[in-house]
């Protein structure tokens, strides 16, 4: 087909466009970060956590309030002789201080309020970490959906040039009807696998799509020349060690079992006394009123007082107690949940770190695995065109091509996910982490 000049500066425009248009990891990132409703559950989260700091502290500081009443007084004064009658109309105001000096319980939880945001805050970097990790997952899941659909369309033309072969030597006789009806079979299941393929590329960009809450369009592919780095420093146990310390589940469960202990030592306070300074201003206005028929005048009243209030708790029903034992349970909890915390971040390390490092040795031999499969299908099609080989092996041949070139794809992905699940394993993942993983991409 012949393209005018006009035709191909059309062409050339739009393919120019449709490569400017295409994103990367690190854009689809950050559009994810202002978009995913997870990550912003999270920040949200965090937002509230750290108020826990400000309602700790409240518990230490005084408070003040104030009070208003007006009342209406119509009172009937019983004598053995004689009933008087008594209405006037009273209203108040008044002003009440109350200064802590000795609550346990308020000093422990302010404490218990640091232990909380700190959480918050932990918890929200954990929410950054899972997002790179989902977004990076997510963006290479669309890419290998596109290679299988893209693989599944170039093997079903190949069949089908295998299908049109073998029917035209059918018909001049130098093949069976067999050869045709093998190819014919390879083609129909080809065609059944690629609709599966859309289908599947469909589904993976819409998960995409949910990350970033927009269409991301085109996205840039892995690089032909792909550098594969092995984990430094090269000791899974260096790494364990590591995420023992810096592991933000680790870092959780640790601040949630100090948190836990501290809640021991609140409840326990329910035993001990109290103190607290109290002042109070408070003014009244009695308006005239009448007494037995009589009239009389309004009068103000002003109270002023200060003093200490000691409350010293006996027994609550049990309560006090009970609360203790809960929180006691609840701290063996917490420990247990730090000691799971740890083991299983040491499973994730190693499970990562041998994600890369089988990783690296898959790639290379898949890479391999490839040119072996590129140098079988040429030779079988060279012996199906002298006669030592059938449509049948040039067809297999074909299918371990377009299946190796698929897992090669796969491995590749795989590797570069991993590279981000064991720096998140170790607690030290980072954006600029995802930003080497982006340089991959073309």
């Amino acid at each position: 087909m012949k393209y005018s000049k006009i035709t191909m500066s059309v062409l050339l425009a739009l393919g120019i466009q449709a490569q400017a248009q295409a994103v990367d990891l690190l854009e689809t990132y950050h559009a994810a970060q202002g978009q995913d409703a997870v990550f912003a559950s999270a920040r949200a989260s965090q937002q509230a956590g750290r108020e826990k700091l400000t309602q700790g502290r409240a518990t230490m500081l005084p408070s003040v309030n104030l009070t208003a009443n007006s009342t209406y007084y119509d009172n009937q004064i019983d004598f053995p002789t004689a009933s008087r009658q008594m209405n006037y109309n009273s209203s108040g105001i008044g002003v009440t201080l109350v200064q802590p000096l000795f609550r346990q319980q308020n000093w422990l939880a302010y404490t218990e309020s640091e232990l909380q945001v700190a959480i918050s805050d932990a918890q929200f970097h954990l929410a950054e970490q899972d997002l790179i990790v989902r977004v990076a997952q997510a963006y290479f899941d669309v890419l290998i959906s596109q290679d299988s659909v893209q693989l599944a369309e170039a093997q079903k033309k190949a069949i089908a040039e295998q299908l049109e072969q073998a029917r035209r030597n059918f018909e001049v006789g130098t093949a069976t009807i067999t050869d045709t009806y093998e190819a014919q079979a390879r083609f129909d299941l080809t065609n059944a696998q690629l609709i599966a393929a859309q289908s599947n590329l469909e589904i993976k960009r819409r998960s995409l799509q949910q990350i970033a809450n927009a269409n991301t369009g085109e996205l840039k592919l892995i690089s032909a020349e792909l550098k594969l780095d092995a984990p430094q420093p090269a000791d899974v146990s260096k790494w364990v060690d590591d995420a023992q310390q810096r592991n933000l589940q680790v870092v959780i469960a640790q601040a949630g079992a100090e948190l836990a202990d501290k809640e021991v030592a609140r409840n326990r306070g329910g035993h001990y006394p109290t103190l607290d300074l109290v002042a109070n201003v408070s003014k009244s206005t009695a308006n005239g009123g009448t007494f037995n028929g009589t009239g009389y005048g309004p009068s103000d009243t002003t109270s002023k007082s200060v003093g200490v209030q000691f409350n010293m708790p006996l027994f609550q029903g049990g309560a006090t107690q009970s609360k203790w034992r809960e929180a006691e349970a609840n701290r063996d909890k917490a420990q247990q949940d730090m000691e799971n915390a740890r083991r299983s971040v040491g499973v994730q390390v190693r499970q990562a770190y041998l994600g890369v490092v089988s990783g690296i040795a898959q790639v290379q031999a898949l890479q391999q695995a490839l040119k072996s499969s590129e140098s079988l299908l040429q030779a079988s099609k060279l012996g199906q065109n002298v006669g030592v080989r059938t449509s049948l092996d040039v067809l297999n041949a074909q299918q371990q091509l377009f299946s190796t070139r698929r897992d090669l794809y796969q491995a590749q992905y795989n590797y570069l996910v991993s590279q981000l699940r064991l720096k998140a394993a170790a607690g030290n993942l980072t954006e600029a982490d995802l930003a080497r993983v982006n340089q991959a991409l073309r």
